[in-house]
């Protein structure tokens, strides 16, 4: 069975649950998610995580990425992108320099207000269902940060970027939102997310190419242990003493000294989990350090004998 993350190239046309579906489906494995959907329309990066790693997925959905876009000025639409009805349209187009400011504009933190065309839930229904039966929701706008915007071309009215931003940015309403600024409107073209966690696009596989490792007997020589997605995570091994080996199995509390490595309060203090190792140097369980216990609480556990196809 199949443990750790898998690079997916979700080509135009599939949901993310549709990559996923059609996973099970190749790989004969059931314990499959992704970290982060992606529209229809869009394609590129789809981290996916097999079996245990599944755990991670949140972990995961909160991480940076990287885009790119192509920016269709002077035309709205429902959905924010050209896929939707079309509200309006002008040839009124500011000039390239106006244009460039204005994108640039947007670097930094600021208030977005998310599409309608979203899967958020609002009282249990996702808003593309309110939306597809002509229902406006309020929305509130949610704090998203552009971290670094490239421009690649401007061959008016089409702009294209690349784009580094915080989870929960929503590029489509970037897009509008730069339209609104600029007076005529804008709508997204065509989405590519290019990175996630490091793993980068050029480095993806299509379904086809995922089914033809399978058959090849490859597919695992593509597959990244879930333990190295977390760098982050200082690693640390249990040590020799059998209680504290058996407190590790069962998923218990353990103390700083019963860890192979000499640890400092201060070396695990600061940091969102530790990456805890069996005796054989397997990849045991996330903990994480209470500060002024000094005790570490389990918060993932993974099982070395566990049935992840569940």
């Amino acid at each position: 069975m199949l443990d750790g993350f898998l690079n997916v190239y979700k080509e135009q046309g599939y949901t993310s649950f549709d990559v996923v579906a059609k996973l099970r489906g190749i790989l004969k494995q059931k314990k499959i998610g992704h970290t982060g959907t992606l529209d229809p329309m869009a394609e590129g990066v789809l981290l996916v995580c097999l079996g245990q790693a599944t755990k991670l997925s949140e972990m995961l959905i909160d991480k940076d990425k990287t885009y790119r876009c192509v920016m269709l000025l002077g035309k709205t639409t429902d959905t924010e992108d050209v896929t939707g009805k079309v509200l309006t349209e002008t040839a009124d187009i500011p000039d390239e320099a106006s244009v460039i400011e204005t994108v640039n504009s947007f670097i930094g933190t600021y208030d977005q207000i998310p599409p309608m065309y979203s899967a958020i839930k609002v009282n249990g229904k996702k808003l593309y269902e309110y939306a597809r039966q002509g229902i406006e929701i309020e929305r509130s706008p949610r704090e998203v940060r552009i971290f670094e915007v490239k421009i690649e071309d401007v061959s008016l009215p089409r702009v294209t970027f690349t784009i580094h931003c915080s989870k929960g940015t929503y590029i489509r309403s970037l897009c509008r939102d730069i339209g609104e600024k600029l007076g005529c409107g804008a709508v997204m073209e065509k989405l590519v997310r290019t990175e996630v966690k490091n793993f980068r696009v050029e480095d993806s596989l299509t379904l086809a190419e995922i089914e033809q490792a399978r058959d090849q007997g490859t597919i695992a020589s593509y597959v990244m242990k879930k333990e190295l997605l977390l760098p982050e995570y200082p690693e640390l091994h249990i040590g020799t003493d059998e209680y504290a080996r058996k407190l590790l199995r069962n998923g218990n509390k353990l103390q700083l000294s019963q860890f192979a490595e000499a640890v400092s309060p201060e070396t695990v203090t600061d940091v969102p989990g530790i990456r805890v190792y069996d005796e054989t140097d397997s990849f045991a369980a996330i903990y994480r350090y209470e500060k002024g216990k000094s005790i570490c609480r389990p918060v993932k556990m993974f099982p070395k004998n566990a049935e992840t196809d569940r």
